[in-house]
């Protein structure tokens, strides 16, 4: 398509962003590669974990609820490059593996997990489009949660998908954000996930340490293909 189509690069993004958003995304793919990867990286504690919703992820015994969502910061040239990159306007890497999992992005729609998140796929073109800086999605997350938007857990956890990498300082900057936040309140998050590409981020947030999990290119590729073929069971 790009070796043919050659009009202004503005108005390639915006034809581009008028035939995404005609195709309806599903949020459960991500819903479901957050499940997968806390089970996979964390253990058989969240192995018991559902796909439902208010919040997302929930422990059919209530001990644990864990709302899904994502961050990205407001730049548009980062999105129209991601866009075009998409498109095929911008060539793929050129690897061994380039043409597999490029072919795997334009067919499923997704490419969270592949390409080391340099991709969006048409699909999920509207669910980052919407998405939220990370202090402002926190702020408001925990006011959902405060307010009892999302039922009654025993333990609340917030599991963010990260575009932008985010640095050791910075997480722990989203850690103290959120520490402050929380004063005084009944009901909080207990854990903040903060998933990139490749490691996932675990804060607890009742005595403020952190620690990470290193996700390899392969393990990516698995929690890709799992959260394609899960069957998705809510309404």
């Amino acid at each position: 398509m790009s070796e043919n189509f050659s009009p202004d690069t503005s108005d390639f993004i915006y034809y581009l962003r008028g035939v995404m958003g005609k195709t309806k995304f599903d949020t459960c793919f991500f819903e479901r590669y957050a499940m997968i990867s806390l089970t996979s990286l964390l253990g058989e504690k969240y192995s018991c974990l559902v796909n439902e919703d208010r919040p997302d992820l929930q422990a059919p015994d209530h001990s644990l609820g864990i709302e899904v969502t994502r961050a990205m910061e407001e730049s548009k040239k980062v999105a129209d490059s991601l866009l075009l990159e998409m498109a095929g306007v911008i060539n793929p890497d050129d690897d061994d593996e380039a043409e597999d999992d490029y072919r795997t992005i334009l067919d499923s729609g997704y490419a969270y997990g592949l390409r080391g998140g340099k991709y969006i796929g048409s699909v999920e073109y509207d669910y980052w489009a919407l998405a939220l800086p990370l202090r402002r999605i926190i702020a408001s997350k925990v006011e959902k949660v405060s307010s009892g938007f999302y039922g009654n857990y025993r333990n609340f956890g917030l599991y963010v998908f990260c575009k932008d990498h985010l640095n050791e300082e910075e997480v722990g900057l989203a850690v103290s954000y959120t520490s402050e936040l929380q004063k005084g309140l009944a009901t909080s998050f207990s854990t903040l996930y903060l998933s990139l590409i490749d490691r996932l981020y675990v804060c607890d947030m009742k005595n403020g340490t952190v620690s990470h999990n290193e996700i390899s290119r392969e393990m990516c590729r698995l929690f890709f293909r799992k959260a394609l073929q899960q069957p998705d069971t809510t309404v």
